[in-house]
């Protein structure tokens, strides 16, 4: 789940694409490239493909079989590609006081070195469609294909690259577990609603799986499949880590991607980036799709039983996964 801080219909700030901050950002990015980086091709059939395999197991809702056993294979998958892989597991208590089991799956290339990023996601899906347009659903789970798998299957599509391909630094990635899990729509004016959501993400950067943790800096990504996708620059990103925003903003404009990754300020998301920022100072930004044109400000089948396969495409799903790869082979 991810709340605006204002209210939607969000507020916009158009940088411009002539601004001084992106002028500037296009010179920082030219005079990094003085050698030439090889970098791996994203495959968006294999993406869309681990997208697929998730939403095979149903929902995957804390406390349920299909999300045991979609631990279970991301799990796999990861083990199959990263020299170390963690497991963190626990209980943690929900909105209404229900003890959620939890599963925080870290990969790691290189673990000895701290010159190192953080690529993130949740793995989690929401078991309500509290935003679907027919009532009767609103307290049904949701398949989560383009809110938590895509964001899943771009990470293990680049984890299947990291190890054809080991990148100069040190990479983890981590999928967050029971970031969907917040009160429904209609109980959202609870008080401290806004902390009940991204649960495992708040355990992981209270309890990280590496004494002093450290890395340069993260991204999330959440909501990256659908067709058409616009990212903006979003809020708290741009509070928290405004040059990583305008650098990998920039990578995927050289990359040709400038009609998904707009040079616009978004609202404030409340996201797995928060904890991320604010208990372990490391400076992370949320790759999101953010819509002017819908009520919400999210993607139309936001929280909706549309969210289901048919929404992904892969050449958004390749769009996210190649800025990302560049943004891996080219960090010094």
């Amino acid at each position: 789940m991810k709340l605006s801080y204002f209210l939607v219909p969000l507020l916009f700030m158009v940088l411009g694409c002539n601004s001084p901050d992106r002028d500037q950002g296009d010179q920082q990015e030219k005079g990094r490239q003085t050698t030439a980086v090889v970098i791996p091709e994203f495959n968006a059939d294999s993406s869309y493909a681990f997208v697929k395999a998730q939403l095979d197991y149903g929902p995957r809702v804390p406390n349920t079989p299909a999300h045991d056993k979609c631990a279970a294979y991301l799990t796999r998958k990861l083990e199959s590609y990263a020299p170390k892989v963690i497991v963190q597991k626990g209980s943690i208590q929900a909105y209404n006081d229900t003890p959620l089991s939890f599963q925080n799956i870290i990969a790691s290339w290189k673990p000895e070195t701290n010159n190192r990023i953080l690529l993130c996601a949740h793995w989690d899906s929401r078991p309500y469609a509290d935003h679907d347009p027919d009532p009767k659903n609103h307290r049904k789970a949701i398949d989560g294909a383009n809110d938590g798998a895509s964001g899943v299957g771009v990470l293990l599509e680049i984890a299947r690259q990291l190890n054809k391909s080991q990148p100069a630094i040190g990479i983890d990635i981590i999928l967050f577990d029971v970031e969907d899990y917040g009160p429904p729509q209609d109980m959202q004016n609870i008080a401290g609603s806004d902390n009940q959501w991204g649960l495992g993400s708040q355990y992981w950067a209270r309890n990280p799986h590496k004494p002093q943790y450290f890395a340069k800096y993260g991204i999330l990504l959440d909501m990256v499949g659908a067709s058409g996708a616009t990212f903006l620059m979003e809020g708290i990103s741009m509070k928290y880590a405004p040059e990583i925003v305008k650098s990998v903003w920039t990578k995927a404009s050289n990359a040709g991607y400038s009609a998904y990754f707009l040079f616009e300020q978004g609202g404030y998301i409340t996201d797995d980036h928060i904890p991320i920022n604010t208990i372990l100072n490391i400076p992370t930004i949320d790759i999101i799709h953010l819509d002017k044109n819908s009520e919400t400000g999210f993607h139309p089948y936001w929280h909706t039983l549309k969210d289901n396969l048919e929404v992904i495409d892969k050449t958004t799903l390749k769009v996210v996964g190649q800025t990302l790869l560049k943004v891996i082979y080219e960090e010094e």
